[in-house]
């Protein structure tokens, strides 16, 4: 190895290093500054005012309003990736849709969040509540979906489908039964950064579902929600006094929790399932 090139890797390990760093800094002074309040009332009571309860509401609507929003995002994003990769012709529309996609997936989230306030909650009526929260999250991150579903279908070798063909199977028990377990893990990566994207947003829900400080549990899915991402919010920004600003700090540890514990199950199915796929079982 020339010097050039060490000189390139130490850079580079640098820079992963920093990055690293930064990372547990962050995650390091939340700790600190909120571990203190969390405790088994502020897990399962309501919030009351700023400095009092708990986030019981906040923790179940968060959920809540990700679940939605997959039931939505994630079967429309995964069957417009089907029908680009596998059915769509190379021609001008077909990049256009891509393009339309891509565009969609850079939208400040604010704006995703003013079309659900206009077209949601007053155009179709749906009022501010948990689905008009958990639709316009599907909105923010369906481009998501669709493009790394795509990869992962075009990702999948040729000669899987060709085999398939050959033994007598049509073209979609081909995609059901061959391609899309083939992709699983690709597009489960997909689905995980839309949850990573929905479960820490705070300007679309806030404007579509909820205040952040309710302290009811939605009965329907009309009815307001409470988030976590809203209720750091409105701590940060009204709580003004220390107890506020502690507690926002401890549901940001709970949010990052949750993220966790849903990356992990979602890694730990997809590589579960990789193993399969190499040990030949289906």
């Amino acid at each position: 190895m020339n010097i050039k090139e060490k000189i390139v890797k130490g850079g580079l390990f640098v820079s992963a290093l920093i990055s690293v760093v930064v990372l547990l800094i962050v995650i390091g002074y939340i700790v600190v500054n909120g571990i203190g309040v969390i405790s088994l009332d502020f897990l399962l009571k309501s919030p009351y005012r700023f400095e009092y309860g708990g986030v019981f509401p906040q923790i179940i609507g968060s959920l809540f309003l990700v679940a939605l929003c997959l039931l939505f995002a994630v079967p429309l994003g995964v069957a417009s990736a089907i029908y680009l990769a596998e059915y769509a012709p190379d021609n001008v529309i077909t990049s256009c849709i891509r393009l339309f996609v891509e565009c969609l997936a850079g939208i400040p989230s604010i704006v995703i969040g003013l079309f659900g306030l206009v077209f949601l909650v007053y155009y179709l009526g749906f009022g501010v509540s948990m689905l008009s929260g958990g639709l316009a999250l599907g909105f923010m991150i369906l481009p998501w979906t669709v493009r790394a579903s795509e990869e992962a279908i075009k990702a999948v070798p040729r000669s899987y489908r060709e085999a398939s063909l050959a033994l007598g199977a049509s073209k979609w028990q081909t995609i059901r039964s061959v391609v899309l377990k083939s992709a699983y893990p690709g597009i489960i990566t997909g689905i995980l950064l839309g949850i990573g994207k929905a479960i820490g947003e705070t300007a679309v829900v806030l404007l579509t579902a909820g205040s952040g400080l309710e302290s009811f549990l939605p009965r329907s899915i009309l009815d307001p929600v409470a988030s976590l991402p809203v209720y750091v919010y409105m701590l940060a920004t009204q709580g003004q006094t220390s107890a506020a600003y502690s507690r926002a700090f401890g549901a940001s540890i709970l949010l990052i929790t949750m993220f966790l514990v849903m990356s992990i199950s979602a890694l730990f199915l997809r590589n579960r399932y990789i193993k399969r796929m190499s040990g030949g079982r289906w």
